[in-house]
């Protein structure tokens, strides 16, 4: 079994992205469910180029799952993405400062493509974790959501590659913070906790697949 966990790196107004760490530390996690899987981590700049010249080479290496990390700073819940839309923002340049011209992805294509996992399960895992979580059917219109769209239209309709992405809130790395808010972020280590229940949902769902 392999897995790819992607993150990315900053975008303008967020100088350290959660999700690079996240994937990071995701990759040496210990845990007899994950022990005959191979994990591989590839952080995106966050610039729709990136995607567009890295994704596909990534995805040649013909991987079992794909699990994509991406900050959202207005949610306050890590939000487990069913679908990616055809749109992307033409007012929010990228980290390159690329501005789309179009606010669409590509034109002819489904207005979404809808992911292939466990929803409910994946659901289930992540809140067992005690991170706020839900289920969005909304990865906004910016890289995130443009990865997501890239990574379920080369994945196809096949049955060799499952991909999901979740969006993770603005997180505090530090212990105690730094002074008292109405929306305190949560801690890391809840994210962290919550996305090793994730991965190890997916591998049980990838495996069931196999077995079909």
């Amino acid at each position: 079994m392999r897995v790819l966990l992607v993150g990315f790196g900053p975008f303008p107004g967020i100088p350290r992205n959660p999700s690079a760490d996240l994937v990071k530390r995701l990759a040496k996690r210990r845990r007899p469910a994950l022990a005959s899987v191979l994990r591989s981590t590839h952080i995106f700049a966050t610039a729709y180029a990136a995607v567009d010249n890295e994704l596909p080479k990534l995805l040649a290496a013909r991987p079992d799952i794909v699990l994509m990390f991406g900050l959202a700073t207005r949610r306050r819940q890590l939000c487990i993405e069913t679908q990616a839309r055809n749109a992307r923002s033409i007012l929010f340049p990228d980290v390159r400062g690329y501005r789309p011209a179009r606010g669409f992805i590509a034109l002819g294509e489904p207005a979404t493509r809808r992911g292939a996992a466990p929803f409910a399960r994946l659901l289930a895992a992540a809140q067992g974790s005690r991170m706020p979580a839900r289920l969005s059917r909304d990865a906004g219109r910016y890289v995130c959501n443009y990865s997501y769209w890239r990574a379920l239209a080369l994945a196809g309709r096949g049955n060799h590659l499952l991909v999901q992405f979740i969006h993770i809130p603005r997180v505090r790395f530090e212990s105690r913070p730094k002074r008292r808010r109405k929306h305190r972020a949560p801690p890391f280590h809840l994210a962290l906790a919550a996305a090793e229940n994730l991965l190890i949902a997916l591998i049980a769902a990838r495996r069931q697949q196999r077995n079909r």
